[in-house]
């Protein structure tokens, strides 16, 4: 079952944005996210909004969801009006490698035809390594991405097969080497740490799979049980046990460690990269509370301020655009204070945390006490920052809270 959509205002009919949010456009990087929401097969942790074959029927298609997507980008570029040359795209899901080569190059032309893109645009696509190829891999280069997504969660069969991953473990990797031999510079994997069953060793041939497969970049998320998923249903039946945060905290330390000595380095709580430039920028933007378009069934939305959600099914999404009606189901525009709180829920996760003039008097006090509990960096704090250590990264989210009394 995926994510239901958050309560919000109404939005506008024709999409269009208050004055104060166009406001400084062009002058704040801007990125375009596509959501593709066709997977082959649900796996059993996720609440994303995706639907297989079976769950859609005729009801919509790749067709019917990319003649949707190019109206909502002609909608964009007319809302946006004077919008700078994109300097991100991010195609997720899903699974976007489901369209093939040519699907996602035809993507890729609709971004260009409405917007253009900024010159050396950081154009990012996610992909399964079962649904790709060597020739897929030449086809998407060819279209214009400069990177690719892959996730491989683990190497572990075990860890898979509770995950209801569908690729063998060798896959990722695999696919990885297709898209360098392609002629990809920037590649990333996705591990999954802390499922039900997963031991020290399994994570540890998981980490060593990722570092032969000669990638840049590297993210790792603890598995978080989400409700109503298939994973949710069978750890309240007793089936599994539910994931504990003393070994989650352990795995990510198990991560940060063999990265770490590997020559990575963490530059987001969950992210890791070889190089500055193998960091993903348009996550970067999300992460600054920068501007970008989601297009696509249940995407999110972010301009000046103004953040905002498109209906979730592609069948409704694809309607509402043919009948020349923006697909935002609700929106909210964010007060001061809003925007404030939010710098420091996403801010402090990065590597060079925020300013400490984004508190106010009682958070700064919290923040000089996260420092003298070894949570906080003193020099980064001496300087004006708040900044995690080590131990600080483990209780992000406990830290933030304490920085918003």
């Amino acid at each position: 079952m995926a994510s239901t959509l958050p309560p919000g205002d109404p939005a506008p009919a024709d999409g269009a944005l208050p004055r104060e949010a166009l406001a400084g456009l062009g002058g704040r990087p801007f990125g375009i996210y596509v959501h593709v929401p066709f997977c082959a097969t649900r796996c059993g942790y996720c609440d994303f909004n995706t639907y297989t074959a079976g769950e859609l029927g005729t009801s919509a298609s790749p067709e019917s969801w990319l003649e949707g997507l190019r109206g909502e980008l002609d909608l964009a570029a007319r809302v946006l009006g004077s919008a700078p040359p994109v300097s991100t795209v991010f195609v997720g899901g899903g699974t976007p490698s489901l369209l093939g080569g040519s699907g996602l190059a035809s993507v890729l032309d609709a971004v260009r035809d409405s917007f253009g893109l900024k010159s050396g645009a950081e154009v990012t696509t996610e992909a399964n390594p079962e649904s790709t190829s060597p020739e897929f891999f030449a086809g998407i280069l060819r279209a214009g991405y400069t990177r690719v997504s892959l996730g491989a969660q683990s190497v572990a069969p075990h860890v898979l097969r509770i995950l209801d991953r569908k690729h063998t473990p060798g896959r990722p990797v695999a696919a990885a080497a297709e898209a360098r031999a392609a002629g990809f510079e920037h590649l990333n994997l996705d591990l999954i740490y802390g499922t039900p069953g997963e031991r020290p060793d399994d994570l540890q041939a998981s980490l060593d799979a990722v570092l032969d497969a000669g990638v840049d970049h590297v993210s790792a998320y603890a598995l978080i049980v989400e409700e109503g998923t298939a994973l949710e249903r069978r750890i309240r039946r007793g089936e599994l046990p539910s994931p504990d945060d003393d070994v989650l905290a352990e795995r990510y330390e198990q991560v940060d460690s063999v990265l770490s000595t590997s020559g990575f380095r963490w530059y987001e709580v969950s992210n890791w990269a070889a190089s500055t430039a193998g960091r993903c920028q348009h996550n970067l933007n999300y992460w600054r509370g920068h501007d970008w378009w989601g297009a696509g069934p249940g995407a999110h939305s972010h301009v000046g301020g103004v953040r905002w959600w498109n209906v979730k099914h592609p069948a409704r999404y694809a309607q509402t655009l043919a009948e020349g009606k923006s697909p935002a189901a609700a929106r909210e525009v964010l007060s001061e204070e809003d925007r404030r709180v939010e710098r420091v829920l996403l801010e402090l996760r990065l590597v060079e945390g925020l300013p400490l003039s984004v508190l106010d008097e009682s958070g700064v006090a919290e923040a000089k006490a996260a420092v003298s509990d070894g949570l906080l960096s003193q020099g980064a704090f001496d300087a004006g920052r708040a900044v995690l250590t080590d131990e600080g990264r483990l209780l992000a989210d406990g830290i933030v809270r304490r920085l918003l009394p």
